[in-house]
């Protein structure tokens, strides 16, 4: 990290490491900054053991038969990088990358789906559109043993239907996916024509793998980040219709420090909310109900660690923590030493712009061409500061140069306030900006979140639109 004073009117700020990825448990020089370039340099981290291949089925309209087909040859096969950007490596292939191939499921498992919603039946388009899904994937499930992800192709035409008053056809099939223990891979005719074939095919690549039971990568570690951390993100979702709901489902998301070991876990709160109209707006546990999320969370960790408390714990999410909240999480975790309780929200009133040092003959500096760097960090007092998560990041280019991932608009920071903990904000910040970079449902360097509220929110949204998921642990890769 380097220290860099900018004026007496604001703190020095940190420009942060970017975080390096680990692409092998045994190797601690397998590592680097870009996530695909460490693929095809390294190969996955982890393996998937009990599999010699991945086999694909497909439910979709047979009119976007020869398009699937050609996006999954376009996954088995190398692809040259054409000048996208200077992130993105060329594709080796799907088992050059893994080392082993991915083919089409059986015959059996290839579903043919009905071209037009008026096709299926008689009836609303989003009920017509629940039922074949629902029939689809229980279909696929019989066939389970010759299957390791289902591939569910959404064509334009089911547009009318694909969304509706407490409905998502996307959240749906996940919903779905998850109670049968099916991992599912959801596509729409854009994916069958996108022009960039090396980007979706990275992004396809990591997603069939790490649904079929692989690991691409994970975290590296981080310096000042105890070994036994553990990550946890919540968010709130309302049961029921959310202008009379008074009871909160919280979802919970934990991860070990290098980002492994990713579950979900939803939870019911059994006490009602008191202030309804408040509680749509910022949805709140009460301190029983805390503690109840928590020590779930926590036996969650214990199984996968012998039953080890963690060190130290990280929690996560979006609004204010409140003190009844705070109660109840330290209750659940009087075992562990040090709780860092962070809230995350956007910052969009600030921006930064990098100035560069002077040149001779002249009295000022110079604005640079692309953004800050990604990791720049600004305390704005002892329990907040600002992190810019989206910004230049050199280390990620192919070539060394510059690279802004979208390469457009000046981005705007993140607050980080805490609520509990006293470790320095730089190492919360740290994490924050490592955790934004273990989505394996994407082939970019970063998301403009950290995984620990990007999918404990994809969760909440899922409960939301689909009230019948079973409330139980389900893994990660179920939901991506």
């Amino acid at each position: 990290m380097s220290f860099v004073d900018l004026t007496d009117r604001l703190a020095p700020y940190t420009a942060l490491d970017e975080p390096l990825l680990a692409f092998s448990a045994t190797d601690p020089s397998q590592v680097d900054a870009n996530p695909l370039r460490g693929l095809a340099h390294f190969g996955g981290y982890g393996s998937i053991s009990h599999a010699e291949r991945v086999r694909v089925a497909v439910a979709g309209p047979d009119s976007g038969r020869a398009g699937r087909r050609r996006l999954l040859r376009n996954v088995i096969d190398p692809q040259k990088a054409r000048t996208r950007d200077s992130y993105t490596p060329d594709y080796p292939g799907f088992e050059a990358l893994f080392g082993l191939p991915v083919v089409p499921a059986a015959a059996c498992a290839q579903i043919s789906l009905p071209e037009r919603i008026e096709d299926i039946g008689v009836g609303p388009a989003a009920q017509l559109v629940r039922s074949e899904i629902s029939d689809a994937l229980r279909e696929l499930d019989r066939m389970r043993s010759e299957i390791d992800v289902a591939v569910i192709h959404l064509p334009d035409a089911w547009e009318t239907g694909l969304r509706g008053v407490g409905f998502d056809a996307h959240d749906e099939i996940k919903a779905i996916g998850a109670e049968l223990g099916l991992p599912t891979q959801v596509i729409n005719d854009k994916a069958l024509s996108f022009g960039h074939t090396v980007s979706i095919s990275w992004r396809l690549a990591i997603a069939l793998y790490t649904k079929a039971g692989g690991t691409p990568w994970r975290l590296a570690p981080l310096t000042g980040v105890p070994e036994h951390t553990a990550y946890i993100g919540l968010a709130y979702a309302l049961r029921g219709d959310p202008s009379e709901a008074r009871f909160v489902t919280c979802c919970s998301q934990m991860f070990d420090s290098d980002g492994g070991g990713m579950q979900f876990v939803a939870y019911d709160a059994q006490d009602p909310v008191e202030d309804t109209a408040r509680a749509r707006r910022n949805p709140y546990l009460s301190r029983d109900d805390m503690r109840a999320v928590l020590a779930r969370s926590l036996r969650l960790y214990q199984s996968r660690n012998g039953g080890d408390t963690p060190q130290r714990v990280v929690i996560h999410k979006t609004t204010a923590f409140k003190e009844q909240e705070l109660a109840g999480l330290s209750d659940a975790l009087s075992a562990v030493d040090e709780i860092e309780c962070i809230d995350i929200t956007p910052a969009k009133s600030w921006r930064g712009v990098r100035i560069l040092p002077k040149p001779a003959g002249r009295t000022r500096g110079i604005a640079d061409n692309y953004p800050v760097h990604r990791g720049t960090t600004i305390p704005m007092s002892g329990t907040t500061a600002l992190l810019w998560i989206a910004g230049n990041a050199p280390i990620a280019a192919l070539q060394g140069q510059s690279y802004y991932q979208g390469g457009k608009s000046i981005p705007s920071p993140v607050m980080l306030t805490r609520h509990m903990g006293q470790g320095p904000l730089e190492l919360i910040a740290n994490e924050v900006l490592a955790l934004s970079k273990m989505d394996w449902n994407n082939d970019a360097l970063y998301g403009h979140d950290p995984v620990t509220i990007k999918y404990s929110q994809r969760l909440a949204g899922i409960i939301a639109n689909v009230p019948s998921l079973p409330r139980k642990e389900f893994p990660y890769r179920l939901f991506m």
